[in-house]
């Protein structure tokens, strides 16, 4: 058993995890960073985020081509892209990336260790990888070992049976498929089996797919999935499932009434995650985790241990990379003795469906929940010429506004590069900005951006791209 003594120790690189590393190191600390993989990056760029947005991109670009097909492009023969060759492609990606982070993390000193990490004691942390194991003995640490999929009791082992991570092999890309949970990740690789000839069904609890999202920015990407071939049953509850020898067999209540059963050749299991908390020995330390394993943190990210910090998937919703990478920012200049905390006024969500489904801020559903009193624009993209160009236009932007202030609360959109444009309503909401200040600000024409503007002037009643009857004075 060899040791390692460090000044600060990061237990996961994922993108929280290694851009805390990294900002750590440029402000002086000598860093060690754990990594359970064999590549830096974590879930999210090696068997997540990354190989998951490749193949949507390719879903995307297979629908782009069936639609160009109906404005009159011709194609000769069949287009294919064969399994092998997408799955070289999307390791591709992945490779690039991880070889430039081990560049970063080699520019910075900072040392990196493979394998899992478990507590041993207030300062000690073993780390194990295949027969080797190794003590890190450190100042401080930060805790960024992120979450795992959820499964489900009554659900079998059987390598039929998907989970987020299984699912990127593609082993199976014939037949029927059922996702169980419409999130954004059942959702998601929804889209992405049934571009590649997979006959899909998603089965989801709720009242709606997406839950926690508004409405009006699911029905329609809910609409072209099933357009597309996509079954959609909502209001349903799996019961039981039986792996049998030729099929799965799935038992639900459909609407909450009628007991209904399906088979299909594979199912993909997407109705959450949940934290690692309990998997790392934090008790060890004297970190106190609760009992679904999240680790609790105050504004500056540091636990009831003083010199523990945590940030990520760990210490809570939203389980998302971004929201792990500003807090990483920010752990580590607190380490290094700035004077900073953890204050973001919002945190976007985005689905990377076809079309993308992206909201910040206030909901509208949170806005009447709450009682907040708020003014609403939306703009559909139908009416937006760049849209249109596309051959989308299905879209829509909303934005919600105080209606006394006039100051940007929230903001949704869907269409296509969603996730993009969100970006500005964040801003709007950060820098408190209201909705003259976004519709007074000059958008490039022809965009989608400019939508985000119209949606504001729809709120501000200038609106010229589209009629809207004044409304009588009360």
């Amino acid at each position: 058993m060899s040791e390692h003594q460090t000044q600060l120790v990061v237990v996961g690189s994922g993108p929280g995890g290694y851009t805390a590393a990294f900002r750590a190191a440029d402000l002086g600390l000598k860093v060690t960073l754990i990594e359970r993989y064999d590549s830096l990056g974590g879930v999210c760029l090696n068997v997540g985020c990354i190989p998951s947005k490749a193949l949507l991109h390719m879903a995307e670009f297979f629908h782009d081509l069936e639609s160009l097909k109906s404005h009159g492009l011709q194609v000769t023969g069949e287009v294919k892209w064969p399994v092998k060759d997408l799955k070289k492609w999307q390791q591709g990606v992945v490779d690039s990336l991880t070889t430039g982070l081990k560049g970063l993390a080699k520019q910075r000193k900072v040392t990196v260790l493979q394998g899992h990490a478990k507590w041993t004691g207030s300062h000690t942390i073993e780390v194990t990888h295949g027969q080797k194991t190794e003590t890190v003995t450190y100042e401080k640490a930060i805790v960024a070992a992120g979450s795992q999929s959820i499964k489900l009791p009554f659900i079998p082992q059987d390598p039929r049976v998907l989970d987020s991570t299984s699912a990127l092999d593609l082993k199976q890309t014939t037949g029927s498929m059922v996702v169980l949970g419409g999130g954004i990740i059942g959702c998601e690789m929804a889209t992405v089996y049934q571009a590649l000839g997979v006959k899909v069904t998603i089965i989801e609890m709720g009242n709606q797919l997406m839950p926690g999202t508004d409405d009006d920015l699911v029905k329609p990407m809910q609409s072209l999935l099933e357009s597309r071939g996509i079954t959609v049953h909502l209001n349903s509850q799996v019961k039981a499932v039986d792996a049998q020898s030729k099929a799965i067999k799935i038992s639900y209540l459909d609407q909450g009434k009628s007991e209904k059963t399906l088979t299909c050749g594979q199912m993909l299991v997407a109705v959450g995650r949940k934290p690692n908390g309990h998997a790392l020995g934090l008790d060890q330390a004297g970190v106190q985790v609760d009992e679904r394993g999240f680790v609790q943190v105050d504004n500056q990210l540091v636990t009831n241990q003083p010199h523990i910090y945590a940030i990520g998937d760990i210490v809570g919703q939203p389980m998302l990379a971004h929201k792990s990478v500003a807090e990483g920012k920010v752990v580590a200049e607190v380490i290094a003795g700035k004077r900073v905390k953890f204050d973001a006024k919002c945190i976007p969500s985005v689905a990377y469906t076809d079309p993308e489904v992206a909201h910040v801020g206030l909901t509208e559903t949170q806005a009447k929940a709450e009682g907040v009193d708020v003014n609403i624009g939306r703009f559909p993209w139908m009416a937006n010429g760049r849209s249109l160009c596309l051959g989308r236009k299905e879209g829509m932007t909303k934005l919600i506004s105080c209606k006394k202030t006039g100051r940007i609360l929230g903001g949704g959109i869907v269409g296509r590069h969603a996730g993009d444009l969100i970006a500005e309503i964040g801003l709007a909401i950060e820098m408190c900005a209201d909705v003259e200040d976004i519709a007074l600000t000059i958008h490039p024409h022809p965009t989608l951006s400019e939508t985000v503007a119209m949606s504001a002037e729809m709120i501000e009643g200038s609106i010229t791209d589209l009629y809207v009857p004044k409304r009588k004075k009360d």
